[in-house]
């Protein structure tokens, strides 16, 4: 059967266009995208959240120093701040595109949806590939409550022309405590609704309730075991009623509880896919029930991390697959992730909980660093350390860390996990001192 294309990629984020680019030198390949080129990540995902949070935390780290010789400190400038970061997400689109034209890359605007297992219909085309694959990604969850339509989203709060006086969040996840940080150092009230007793629920909860701590210093307001019940939009305000009988009046509130797959277009179930809520089923090849579709990053159920380098990672491995390169089920190296919320909490490898529960496996070296040299010349008191050892080899295999350079060491010890460098090795290299890799060797 003769096919329009030999792979077809539903998604022209990350994780879709490592699969293109991976093809493109052996195969006819076609990109599909519904939104904007690039992505979430780069349009209005991490990239421009890392924009604002860096402008935040230098207010902070100057705060941090107002008694060691920067006395004054400075204030947010949103209008300014926001358009730093238009100055980087203007260009995405535009530049992923003309990217994929100097490729030689075909490309498609607008939604697809299967038409059988090879074939797919956008807009009045209809286009068919030997393969095909879905890399479309997650989009906000929107609560099922009375006035809805008020809810705004994280896209929304990166584009805000200018900042609301009182804020609300609705979770406690990651994109919540990363945009509440934002708002409450920018100088908004900040207000975070979550329905149980937990903040980051994938990170250990001694940790969570020291970076909630922290937040609540700056002025952000928990409202925990609670949930929005109804919102009531009047004029510029949106009251927010729970179900603890409170009612808060805010200027804008953001659905924050978390992303689903965004499959909604697709027909999946129309064509036999097999699909669950949190995303399509693959196998171990990252193939779905139908063995010319493949699934890849926030699209796909899975218990790794939703994150845009694993996108990266199952986008070249499929590209390897497809292209007869490997046969092998994908493996992953350690995946670290962090959340920026000034200051950072980052974890990678094998979880505290985990190790908690078999001592006779792991040894876990759990330290507060906050008079190291380090952090007590960053100011940041609060930094803590845990290390997760495996006890036969000696290697590094857990870490967790909060710091306000987080990302930095949990990238170290990422490295080291993944390398499976033993601790005696760990050491035997010359860092630049003082540095946040220079420190190593005091951790295990």
């Amino acid at each position: 059967m003769a096919f329009d294309y030999d792979t077809v990629v539903i998604g022209g984020g990350p994780g879709g266009l490592a699969v293109a680019y991976g093809l493109n030198a052996s195969q006819k390949v076609l990109v599909i995208e519904g939104n904007l080129w690039g992505g979430t990540c780069p349009n209005f995902g991490c990239d421009p959240k890392k924009m604002l949070y860096g402008v935040v935390e230098a207010k902070r780290q100057v705060i941090r120093y107002q008694e060691s010789g920067l006395p004054a400190a400075p204030n947010i400038d949103w209008s300014k701040m926001m358009a730093f970061k238009r100055g980087y997400t203007e260009k995405v689109p535009t530049g992923t595109e003309s990217g994929l034209k100097r490729a030689g890359i075909d490309h498609l605007h607008g939604t697809a949806a299967f038409v059988d297992a090879h074939t797919l219909r956008v807009g009045d085309k209809q286009v068919s590939g030997k393969q095909i694959v879905i890399a479309t990604g997650a989009t906000p969850t929107i609560p099922d409550i009375t006035g809805k339509d008020a809810f705004k989203t994280s896209t929304d709060f990166l584009n805000l022309a200018h900042l609301p006086q009182k804020i609300g969040f609705v979770g406690a996840g990651y994109v919540a405590i990363e945009l509440a940080n934002i708002a409450v150092e920018a100088g908004a009230e900040v207000h975070v609704f979550q329905h149980n007793d937990r903040v980051l629920r994938h990170f250990p909860q001694e940790y969570t309730e020291r970076l909630k701590d922290i937040l609540a210093k700056k002025g952000v307001h928990f409202h925990m075991n609670t949930n929005v019940i109804a919102l009531n939009k009047e004029g510029s305000q949106v009251e927010a009623a729970t179900d603890n009988g409170d009612s808060i009046k805010l200027n804008a509130i953001f659905a924050a509880a978390g992303r689903r797959p965004n499959l909604d277009q697709l027909n999946l179930t129309g064509i036999g896919v097999a699909v669950e809520s949190q995303g399509v089923k693959v196998d171990d090849h990252l193939r779905t029930s139908i063995p010319s579709i493949y699934a890849i990053g926030d699209a796909v159920a899975k218990s790794v991390p939703k994150l845009t380098p694993v996108s990266g990672i199952e986008g070249r491995y499929v590209a390897s697959l497809i292209a007869g390169e490997t046969d092998v089920p994908i493996q992953y190296p350690a995946i670290p992730h962090t959340v920026f919320a000034g200051p950072e909490l980052a974890q990678v490898g094998v979880t505290l909980e985990a190790a908690t529960k078999d001592p006779d496996h792991y040894t876990i070296s759990d330290q507060s660093v906050g008079s190291w040299y380090t952090y007590n010349r960053l100011r940041d008191k609060d930094a803590h350390v845990t290390t997760i050892v495996d006890k036969p080899s000696g290697k590094l295999v857990g870490a967790v860390v909060l710091a306000v350079n987080a990302e930095e060491l949990i990238n170290d010890f990422s490295e080291l996990i993944t390398h499976g460098t033993p601790a005696e090795e760990a050491t035997d290299w010359t860092p630049i001192y003082p540095s946040v890799s220079s420190d190593l060797g005091y951790f295990y």
